[in-house]
């Protein structure tokens, strides 16, 4: 597969200058610049968020697909990843450790009140204080004043100057700052969300390009139903007259009604119809790179994979598995077989990392090595992958336990939850007592946001509990790093980590498979597989 890179748009931060994210604006409204109706409701796929819609406790994809429609941030990305401004006007740093923001005093919220500075500094204190339990709080643990362990109001970090002003000193200078604020966690809430969070999280008030279209516009299990938010006038112009997400059970479902007309987009294709959906859709059809990385986790925690005996069972049973034949019978030219961590969309990545063979086939290796983690501690029992049968995992799932099973000699099986929210809750709960599906959608287009999140120690998606010291320093030193080069090398040299560790099995890269209905034009798929909503028009 040929695989391409996208550039994420960063201004490189000299040692004495100032580091200053840019971006077009243009004022808002609900004209359609495209020929569409304007007020033509677009429908799509999704899933049902795990949680209610609050932006600092959701890390999944069918919230964040939410959120990022609704609430407007300081910064958002354009379809290659690169940041423009939103609500922010301008931020800057003399150092990358103190950043001025400024934001425009014209935004405001569905409940008629003003965007102001504090309402950033607000929703991020919610968000980092340990008191509230938020799955998004490891966002914040740069900012002067967090903790982990004790409850913190009010960050130290975070100054309020005036109504459109606020600064943000960090425990320690982070060059990419600027480019992860386009992340759902850092989006502001309004006054009103704190005097009522449930409320807030069922019909949010908010400030982006849409707004939930009255009470009971969230159908749980079924759709939400957005419409165009009139008072929103950034730069992210709605061209249509809303966008109703379907939560459907199957993606067999889904491009049924794709094929029929009767769903506008999808952005996943089943895997029974990965070999037929390009000669199905024509020029519907889209097939190209994302910042998707897609691999399974087993805790430490679980028996016989911990210490020396884990260690020696988990390059095993990396090693036991064909990914190159699992990509080319099941996916049809639709994933490219990981040699990392990351992804080849993403500015950094290298398929040159010291001890990548890990991740190659090796049925004599494996067979080694298995064996000698039985001399140790015997091996019992049914090796399990949980995975969420409405996201289309079944076939590759059967095929890595077919593979390893094969290979090592011993039973492996998936485990199929019918939903995804009811997977993630027993992830996020450490009850799960199986391997179980993981993977990651960028957040931001860089190489920090696979390795932070995922697997520094206490990070808010390290589902597998994992810490190493040695890692969490190379990252620490390259979030530092003012030289793009040489920070990406230091999270090079901390990829190099996990695969001696391999705190999850990479499998492979995701393209985004998607395809639209007859119905519309001006469909484009973005760096992180999502289309981008407000551009699509119909009619």
């Amino acid at each position: 597969m040929k695989r391409s890179r996208i550039g994420t748009g960063v201004v490189a931060l000299a040692a004495a200058g100032a580091l200053a994210l840019s971006g077009c604006s243009s004022s808002g409204g609900g004209t359609d610049a495209g020929g569409g109706d304007s007020s033509a409701i677009i429908t799509t796929n999704g899933s049902e968020p795990q949680n209610p819609l609050i932006a600092t406790n959701t890390n999944e994809v069918g919230g964040g697909k939410i959120l990022d429609l609704i609430f407007a941030g300081l910064v958002y990305y354009d379809a290659d990843g690169a940041p423009h401004n939103d609500i922010a006007e301008s931020i800057e740093s003399d150092d990358a450790i103190t950043y001025t923001i400024k934001i425009r005093d014209d935004a405001t919220f569905t409940d008629g009140t003003p965007v102001k500075a504090e309402n950033f500094i607000k929703a991020w204190n919610y968000g980092a204080n340990a008191a509230n339990a938020q799955l998004n709080s490891y966002f914040f643990e740069d900012i002067e004043g967090f903790s982990y362990e004790e409850d913190v109001e009010e960050l130290s970090g975070l100054t309020v100057v005036d109504d459109t002003t606020f600064t943000v000193k960090l425990n320690k200078a982070a060059s990419d700052f600027p480019l992860r604020l386009g992340y759902s966690a850092f989006y502001p809430l309004p006054d009103s969300a704190f005097e009522d969070m449930d409320a807030q999280g069922e019909n949010p008030v908010v400030n982006g390009p849409y707004k939930l279209a009255g009470e009971g516009a969230w159908q749980h299990d079924e759709q939400i139903e957005l419409v165009v938010n009139e008072d929103y006038n950034g730069p992210r112009v709605p061209q249509n007259g809303g966008v109703t997400i379907k939560f459907y059970a199957t993606q067999d479902a889904s491009y049924a009604d794709l094929l029929a007309n009767n769903v506008d987009v999808v952005d996943q294709i089943p895997e029974t119809q990965l070999a037929n959906f390009e000669s199905d859709l024509g020029d519907r059809a889209v097939n190209q790179a994302a910042a998707i990385f897609q691999s399974f986790t087993i805790p430490e925690r679980l028996e016989h994979w911990s210490g020396e005996e884990g260690d020696l069972r988990r390059k095993a049973l990396s090693m036991s598995i064909n990914r190159e034949q699992i990509v080319d019978k099941i996916f049809d030219g639709t994933r490219t077989v990981a040699s990392d961590f990351t992804s080849p969309v993403i500015d950094g990545w290298t398929d040159s990392l010291a001890g990548a063979e890990v991740l190659e086939f090796n049925e004599e290796e494996a067979k080694k090595l298995w064996a000698e983690a039985d001399a140790i501690s015997p091996w019992s029992g049914t090796l399990e992958i949980s995975y969420n049968s409405d996201g289309g995992h079944q076939a590759w799932v059967d095929a890595v336990a077919n593979s390893a099973s094969s290979v090592l000699g011993i039973d492996v099986a998936g485990k199929p939850y019918a939903k995804f929210d009811v997977l993630r809750e027993e992830v996020t709960n450490r009850t799960i007592q199986t391997g179980f599906r993981t993977g990651w959608q960028a957040d931001y287009p860089g190489l920090f946001n696979f390795l932070g999140p995922l697997y520094a120690t206490n990070a808010s998606s390290n589902d597998g509990d994992y810490s190493n010291p040695e890692f969490d320093a190379l990252l620490q030193e390259g979030s530092v790093d003012t030289d793009l080069e040489s920070a990406n090398s230091k999270y090079q040299q901390a990829q190099e980590i996990l695969l001696e560790d391999l705190p999850a099995f990479p499998l492979w890269y995701q393209n985004v498979t998607g395809g639209y209905s007859e119905n519309v034009d001006n469909v484009e798929f973005g760096w992180n597989s999502v289309p981008i909503y407000y551009e699509i028009t119909k009619g």
